[in-house]
């Protein structure tokens, strides 16, 4: 089959194509012939060796994928030859990832894809849905009526998680840069948007607020956004994070009795476990989608799996606006 693969850590132009035997199925396991996969941060990252994920090279990275199952194994029960199915899946340790003709998945990291959604849809989802259900639902557990801000809306992880905490009846504050931006995170279903471009976070709680501060924090940008969002954050607050690789002043934790979360979505991978709770963000996933109360923002820009290093690029680039997607052939 073909693959794109790195032999090395690097910048973008590691990726060439080259012919590898297909996948042998396993135990637990099934092989999906690859429709689509999207670009995340976290690509970028293993790609360049930033993060400890140790694929084996040649390696095939990108763990979002969509496809249709052609072989299952016999104690698999929950797919079958024909499913269109999505996920995050792979792409780091042993996982071989989608960026291929098919690839051999987990069955448990898998769910079959609402017929609503295109394939392409579909690969734009499994990583940024289930990193914002994770720190909205599962670990920062908002509640209706709950004044929430998602910093960088209009991102991978931030659109996706505007429309989750609507969906859970909070109140969704949003920054932006631009009103472009704010135009979109609005029609996503921000209540107000926050260009931090021009205003400060002591003028945007105190306007948003009345200098209380937010129940919930969610950061997706890291480095001195984390101190922002803990300057955001009301006292007895909570403050998500899903890139904390910086080092920070924890002392506003203390002093504000802050609960801090961090979310990381390659646990299952990386450590072979928490596969339930995985799971039932999957399970998530596919209801909101399939019922239409999250769709995905897809940047105007489509590549082919041969242009995977120009997809980096863009994501790099930091001009994506949405999820970047890669399409089979």
């Amino acid at each position: 089959m073909k693959a794109m693969v790195i032999r090395q850590y690097g910048g973008p132009d590691q990726f060439e194509q080259t012919e590898l035997s297909e996948p042998e199925l396993q135990s637990g396991h099934v092989i999906i012939k690859v429709a689509a996969s999207s670009v995340n941060p976290l690509d970028t990252k293993i790609r360049a060796g930033l993060v400890q994920a140790n694929p084996a090279f040649p390696a095939i990275l990108h763990g979002d994928v969509s496809g249709i199952v052609t072989a299952v194994a016999e104690d698999v029960s929950t797919l079958q030859p024909g499913d269109e199915v999505f996920g995050f899946a792979g792409g780091l340790k042993n996982y071989q990832g989608a960026l291929a003709e098919y690839m051999l998945a987990d069955a448990r990291l898998l769910i079959k894809k609402p017929e609503s959604l295109a394939f392409a849809e579909a690969a734009a989802l499994p990583v940024v849905f289930i990193t914002a259900w994770k720190a909205l639902i599962e670990r920062a557990q908002i509640q209706p009526r709950d004044k929430v801000l998602i910093h960088a809306g209009t991102g991978g992880v931030g659109h996706i998680a505007i429309q989750i905490a609507k969906w859970a009846g909070a109140k969704v504050y949003t920054t932006v840069s631009s009103e472009e931006k704010a135009r979109i995170a609005t029609r996503l279903g921000a209540d107000e948007t926050i260009n931090y471009q021009q205003e400060s976070v002591e003028e945007y709680v105190q306007r948003c607020t009345g200098g209380q501060g937010f129940d919930m924090v969610f950061d997706t940008v890291g480095t001195d956004n984390m101190d922002k969002s803990f300057q955001a954050a009301r006292v007895s607050g909570t403050v998500a994070t899903i890139a904390a690789r910086s080092t920070h002043d924890l002392s506003p934790l203390h002093g504000k009795n802050l609960t801090l979360h961090v979310v990381f979505i390659a646990t299952p991978l990386l450590y072979g476990q928490d596969f339930d709770n995985h799971r039932d963000a999957l399970e998530a996933m596919f209801s909101l989608t399939g019922d239409g109360y999250v769709h995905p923002l897809l940047d105007e820009e489509v590549y082919t799996f041969t242009e995977v290093g120009k997809a980096h690029q863009k994501v790099e680039s930091g001009q994506a606006l949405g999820k970047v997607v890669l399409l089979q052939g």
